[in-house]
C-alpha cells in the first residue's frame, strides 16, 4: 500500500516536471520566433545583414559590371598626320604542356620546337637557338613559356604574320597601349603615357609627361560601363537585358608641329649627338608670323615605343630646363639701346677689357680690336660693347626692357613643368653682364617669344603648340589657336635696325656668324657663347665647357621663321662651335625655304621635273608600276599590300632617275640599300624614324641590318658608303 502511495506519488512529480519544461520550451520557443520576426522585418526593410547590404550583394553575384573603356583622343600635328594614338600590343607566350588540348580536341601546345622556332625568328628579335632555349624549360611541369621583353609590346601586324602560320601552341595576350608611329619625333614635348596597370587589359592609361600629361584629362574621356544579368555559375544568361552607360573617347589634340620639318629636324638632331656627342642639343623651329612652333626636338631623348634613353631624359628641356643664354642676348640689349634712344653707332669705345663693379669683363677676344664704333659691338659679338650700351641707357632703364620682353617670367605655353628663370641684379657687375647674356636665366620658350618681337615689328607673340582641340564624338573644335600678341616692347622701327644688324653678323668681314651665310637665302643671325655655372662657384674652365647657340632669322627683313639652336658641352669638339651648329641651322633652313617648291637651280638642258604622284593607299605593286613608268627609282619598306608613307610627298618635283621611298603598312623590315645614295639613306630614315649612322660618301656598300630583318629597337643602323 505504501509502495503504491509512493509510485504514484512520483508519477505526478514526473508528470509535473515534465508540464513545467513544456512551458518553458513553449515560453523559449515563442521567444525565439518573435526575435526571428523581428530580425527577419529588420532584414526585410534595412536590406542588410551584418554590415552587408543584400540587395548590393545579390546583384554582384547575378549581374556582372564590365568596364568599358574610353579611346584615348589622338595627337595629330598641324595637317592630321597621326603622331600618337590608341594601339593595341601584344605579348607572345608559348603553351608547352602536352595535355593543353583545344576545344575541337586537338594538340594546344609546341608541337615541334625547331619549326616554331625557325618561324618566329623571322618576326621576333631572337635567334632559333635562343628560341628553342624558351621553349625547352627546365620545370617539365611547367604550363607555358614566355620570350621575355623581345616578346612583348608586339605590333598587331606581328601578330597577324606570327597568327597566319597557325603555329600550334603560340597564343596571344592583348593589352591596352599608346602607339608612336613615327618614333623619336619631338618625344618629350608629346610625351608619353603609363598604363595603371600592365597585365590587366581594362587598364587607364594616363599622361605622364609632356602633351599627354598636360591635357591628359582632355584626352582620356569618360570611360562607360555594361552590365548584363548572370546565373550562379556567373555565366550570362540568354537573352538577358543589358544596362550600359555609354563611354566618352578623349577629344583629338591637333599640335603645330609640322611632320615634315620635324623629322628633318630629327635627323640633324641625331647625326650631330652621334658625331659631337653634346650633354644637351635643342632645336627649334618657329613661325615667326604666329609663334607656331612648327619643330621642336632635343637630345638626349628616347623611342617612346620601346622606352630606351629614357632614363637619362626624364624632362622636357625646352620648358624645364633654365639656362643663361648668352649673346644671343645681345639681340635684346641693341634693340633696348636704339628704342630708348641711348645708342650712338658712331660713338668709339676700347674693347678688349672694361672694369665693372670691381670685375673685370672681357670680350671672347682678350685683345680686342682696338677703338671701335659701337655699331661693330653687335656682329662682332663683343661683350665690352653691349657693358657700354647698359651704361649708357642706365641700370632702370635697361631692366625695364626686359621686362618688357618678359625675361623672368613664363610664357604659359600648354606644356607641364615651365620654369620662369630669373634676373640677378643686386650688384653693379651683374646688371652689366645681363647685357651679353650671363646674371640671367631663361627657358628656350622664353627666348623664342623675345626673338618674336624683332620679327613682327615690335609686336611680341606667345609660342604656340596647340593648332586646336577636337571633340571625336562630335566633330566640333572646342579649342582653336590663335595667334596671341602678348606686348610690344620696342617700335617696330627699332625692330627693323635689329634685323639690319643681325644680317651683318653674316655678311660683315668680321661677323660671328659667316659660316650661316646661306647663298641665295637672307638669313640674319646672332651666334650665343654662354659659360656655364660651376657647382664650386664662378664658372667651368675649358674651350667646350660651355653652351653655344645660334638665333635666325630668315629671311632676316621679313622674317617667315625663327630658328634657334642650342648646344651644351659637346664632348667631341672636332670642329669650332660655329661650324658644328652650321651642319644643323643651314640645311634646316634650306629646308625650310625649299619645303613644297621646286629646286631652284637650273636643269641641264632637255632635262625636266617630274611630278611626285599620290600613292597612300595604293597597293604596293601599282605604286612599283606608277614609280617606274616615270622613270624613278624605288624602295619599299615593310612587307604589306598598300602604302601608307611616301617620299618625297604627293606634288613635290624632282629630277628623273631620282628614289621614291615607300613605308607599307606590313611589318617594318630593312630593304636592300646597296647602291642608295646618302640622300636615299636619308629619306628611309625619315620615313622610318630609325636611328641611322651613314660612314662614308658615295652609294651604300653595307650595312649593319640585314635585308629582310625586321627592324627593331636594339640599336642604331650603321650604313657604309663608297664613290664608285
Amino acid at each position: 500500500m505504501k509502495m503504491s502511495k509512493f509510485r504514484k506519488l512520483l508519477k505526478n512529480k514526473a508528470r509535473r516536471n515534465h508540464y513545467i519544461v513544456g512551458i518553458l520550451i513553449l515560453i523559449v520557443t515563442a521567444f525565439s520566433f518573435i526575435l526571428f520576426i523581428q530580425r527577419f522585418a529588420y532584414i526585410s526593410t534595412s536590406k542588410q545583414y551584418d554590415g552587408v547590404n543584400l540587395v548590393k550583394k545579390t546583384k554582384q553575384k547575378y549581374e556582372k559590371v564590365t568596364k568599358v573603356n574610353a579611346k584615348r583622343g589622338d595627337i595629330l600635328d598641324v595637317n592630321g598626320d597621326m603622331i600618337a594614338g590608341d594601339s593595341t600590343i601584344y605579348n607572345i607566350y608559348a603553351i608547352v604542356d602536352h595535355k593543353s588540348k583545344t576545344a575541337a580536341g586537338k594538340a594546344d601546345y609546341v608541337v615541334n620546337k625547331e619549326k616554331t622556332a625557325q618561324v618566329l625568328s623571322k618576326y621576333l628579335p631572337l635567334s632559333k637557338k635562343q628560341l628553342i632555349k624558351y621553349l625547352t624549360p627546365k620545370n617539365k611541369k611547367q604550363y607555358q613559356v614566355e620570350f621575355g621583353q623581345s616578346g612583348r609590346g608586339l605590333s598587331i601586324e606581328i601578330k597577324r604574320k606570327i597568327n597566319a602560320q597557325k603555329l600550334p601552341g603560340i597564343h596571344f595576350v592583348e593589352l591596352p597601349s599608346r602607339s608612336y608611329p613615327n618614333g623619336v619625333f619631338a618625344t618629350n614635348l608629346v610625351g608619353i603615357t603609363k598604363a595603371d596597370d600592365v597585365n590587366d587589359q581594362n587598364s587607364n592609361i594616363s599622361g605622364v609627361m609632356g602633351i599627354e600629361k598636360y591635357f591628359n584629362k582632355m584626352l582620356s574621356g569618360q570611360n562607360g560601363k555594361k552590365i548584363t544579368k548572370v546565373d550562379f555559375n556567373g555565366n550570362e544568361l540568354p537573352n538577358s537585358q543589358v544596362s550600359e552607360k555609354k563611354t566618352s573617347n578623349g577629344s583629338n589634340v591637333y599640335l603645330t608641329l609640322n611632320s615634315k620639318i620635324q623629322q628633318y629636324a630629327e635627323i640633324l638632331a641625331q647625326e650631330t649627338a652621334e658625331k659631337y656627342e653634346p650633354k644637351n642639343l635643342q632645336i627649334l623651329v618657329m613661325n615667326a608670323k604666329t609663334g607656331a612652333i612648327e619643330a621642336a626636338t632635343q637630345r638626349p631623348t628616347f623611342n617612346p615605343t620601346t622606352g630606351k634613353g629614357l632614363a637619362n631624359s626624364w624632362r622636357d628641356t625646352l620648358v624645364e630646363d633654365q639656362f643663361e643664354p648668352g649673346s644671343v642676348m645681345k639681340i635684346l640689349t641693341l634693340s633696348a639701346s636704339i628704342d630708348s634712344g641711348n645708342y650712338n653707332p658712331n660713338q668709339l669705345y676700347k674693347s678688349g677689357s672694361v672694369e665693372v663693379g670691381g670685375r673685370t669683363i672681357s670680350d671672347w677676344n682678350n685683345a680686342g680690336w682696338g677703338m671701335i664704333p659701337l655699331s661693330e659691338a653687335f656682329p662682332r659679338s663683343s661683350n665690352v660693347g653691349m657693358v657700354k650700351l647698359e651704361q649708357k641707357m642706365g641700370s632702370k632703364t635697361w631692366l625695364k626692357y626686359m621686362h618688357r620682353f618678359n625675361i623672368g617670367e613664363k610664357t604659359g605655353i600648354d606644356l607641364p613643368g615651365e620654369v620662369a628663370g630669373g634676373i640677378s641684379y643686386q650688384h653693379t657687375s651683374d646688371q652689366a653682364m645681363t647685357s651679353f647674356g650671363q646674371s640671367v636665366n631663361v627657358n628656350t620658350m622664353q627666348m623664342l617669344q623675345a626673338f618674336s618681337a624683332i620679327a613682327n615689328g615690335g609686336k611680341m607673340v606667345k609660342p604656340q603648340i596647340i593648332q586646336k582641340v577636337v571633340n571625336s564624338n562630335t566633330g566640333k573644335t572646342t579649342q582653336s589657336f590663335k595667334r596671341q600678341v602678348v606686348g610690344q616692347p620696342i617700335k617696330s622701327s627699332t625692330a627693323k635696325k635689329v634685323q639690319k644688324a643681325m644680317r651683318q653678323v653674316v655678311t660683315k668681314s668680321y661677323g660671328t656668324g659667316l659660316v650661316y651665310n646661306i647663298p641665295g637665302i637672307k638669313v640674319g643671325v646672332k651666334t650665343g657663347t654662354a659659360q656655364i655655372a660651376s657647382s664650386k662657384g664662378g664658372y667651368l674652365t675649358g674651350s667646350n665647357n660651355y653652351i653655344f647657340s645660334v638665333a635666325g632669322m630668315i629671311p632676316y627683313d621679313d622674317p617667315n621663321y625663327i630658328v634657334y639652336i642650342t648646344m651644351r658641352q659637346p664632348q667631341k669638339m672636332t670642329e669650332s662651335p660655329e661650324k658644328i651648329l652650321s651642319e644643323v641651322f643651314n640645311p634646316l633652313v634650306k629646308r625650310l625655304v625649299n619645303q613644297g617648291k621646286s629646286p631652284t637651280s637650273v636643269t641641264e638642258a632637255g632635262s625636266q621635273y617630274v611630278k611626285v604622284p599620290g600613292l597612300l593607299n595604293k597597293t604596293t605593286e601599282t605604286a612599283l608600276s606608277k614609280i617606274k613608268k616615270l622613270d624613278l627609282q624605288s624602295g619599299v619598306v615593310g612587307t604589306g599590300d598598300k602604302v601608307v608613307q611616301q617620299l618625297p610627298s604627293s606634288g613635290e618635283k624632282v629630277m628623273p632617275g631620282q628614289r621614291m621611298v615607300l613605308l607599307t603598312n606590313g611589318a617594318m623590315t630593312m630593304p636592300d640599300l646597296t647602291g642608295w645614295s646618302k640622300n636615299d639613306v636619308l629619306k628611309f630614315a625619315e620615313i622610318t624614324g630609325k636611328q641611322v649612322t651613314t660612314k662614308g660618301d658615295g652609294y651604300v656598300t653595307e650595312q649593319s641590318v640585314k635585308a629582310g630583318q625586321v627592324i627593331n629597337d636594339s640599336g642604331k643602323i650603321i650604313v657604309t658608303l663608297k664613290n664608285k
